[in-house]
């Protein structure tokens, strides 16, 4: 695996729309569930991400999106709140998208150049948040194809309607980002199997096309290790404010 200085702008950044984060003792106390009063609020304006060209409409309601893939273990704790206030957002959709560690997405599975079975849902998937607005998502560290450094895709709804065969219909878009990743965390990463087969040129952290080096307020996750080996995984966690109104 080498890295590339190139960079795809097939998914340069969308004009910019104003979300927040909530940081510092705010995240902290928002992470537990703590009530934090609005006066108390500190937020920090952050991005809009591009929704990238392997969105599928439709995706299913679950907590696990794995489906049996292989990688190591990412736990995702993102929790969603008002941007005017900080408060927590019950009942929002948080849905995610990702590639695997060949970098094949599912239902689009030969881009990045490998032969796959393809059931057009693995790595996708998405939850409503409890009463303190937190997603809880079982996921893989995600793998890289050309012209990307490593990601994930969210988006936040709010108003769904559940469906019968285990989708969600109607409600509003609120937000659309990107997650992004320790450099050197994902260096480490690419070393292990199963990304270790991946021969794909990796695009680092600091030549991606949509990543602005902005840390947490454009989407750099917080990670922690869930064991002692790089294959043991992370808990990957991130406090989205959203513009409700």
């Amino acid at each position: 695996m080498t890295d590339s200085p190139s960079k795809d702008m097939s998914e340069a950044p969308l004009g910019r729309r104003t979300v927040l984060i909530a940081t510092g003792a705010t995240a902290a106390a928002l992470a537990v569930g703590a009530a934090v009063p609005a006066a108390a609020a500190v937020c920090t304006l952050t991005k809009e991400m591009t929704e990238g060209p392997y969105y599928l409409d439709g995706q299913l309601v679950r907590a696990d999106v794995t489906e049996g893939k292989a990688g190591a273990p990412l736990k995702l704790v993102l929790t969603v709140v008002d941007d005017s206030t900080c408060a927590a957002i019950s009942n929002a959709l948080v849905e995610i998208w990702h590639c695997d560690a060949l970098g094949e997405y599912s239902g689009f599975v030969g881009n990045n150049g490998h032969s796959e079975a393809d059931d057009g849902t693995f790595l996708r998937g998405g939850v409503l948040t409890n009463a303190s607005g937190v997603a809880n998502l079982t996921t893989i560290y995600p793998g890289w194809y050309r012209g990307r450094c490593v990601h994930i895709h969210v988006k936040v709804h709010t108003g769904v309607t559940l469906t019968s065969d285990g989708s969600f219909t109607g409600g509003q878009e609120l937000h659309t980002g990107q997650l992004f990743f320790n450099e050197t965390i994902t260096v480490a990463m690419a070393k292990v199997s199963p990304y270790s087969t991946n021969k794909v040129t990796r695009t680092t952290l600091a030549q991606d096309s949509v990543y602005d080096d902005g840390g947490a307020p454009s989407g750099l996750l917080t990670l922690t290790a869930l064991g002692s080996t790089t294959s043991a995984g992370y808990t990957g966690t991130l406090t989205l404010g959203v513009v409700t109104s």
